[in-house]
């Protein structure tokens, strides 16, 4: 399991899983009625995606979302500061 800490490392796990796809950028959006480069951003982290449009995606690359509580053992240090 990979945890998400930010929309930059979201976007590295959801590019690792589309490459273990073996998808390039232009296929991953045409699955989900995206553009290459709206898929590029959300892999660099920087699209402000709306959350049904991950959805969209993580469902494509066969992905699933859970949240859970950060454990009081994980440093908070962590991914970027909201």
């Amino acid at each position: 399991m990979q945890i998400a800490t930010s929309p930059k490392v979201l976007g590295q796990i959801l590019k690792s899983f589309r490459l273990q796809k073996g998808l390039n950028q232009h296929q991953a959006g045409e699955l989900v009625g995206l553009t290459q480069a709206m898929v590029s951003r959300i892999e660099r982290g920087e699209s402000n995606a709306r959350i049904d449009t991950l959805f969209r995606l993580l469902a494509a690359l066969g992905m699933e979302m859970i949240v859970q509580s950060k454990g009081t053992g994980r440093d908070s240090s962590d991914g970027e500061k909201w």
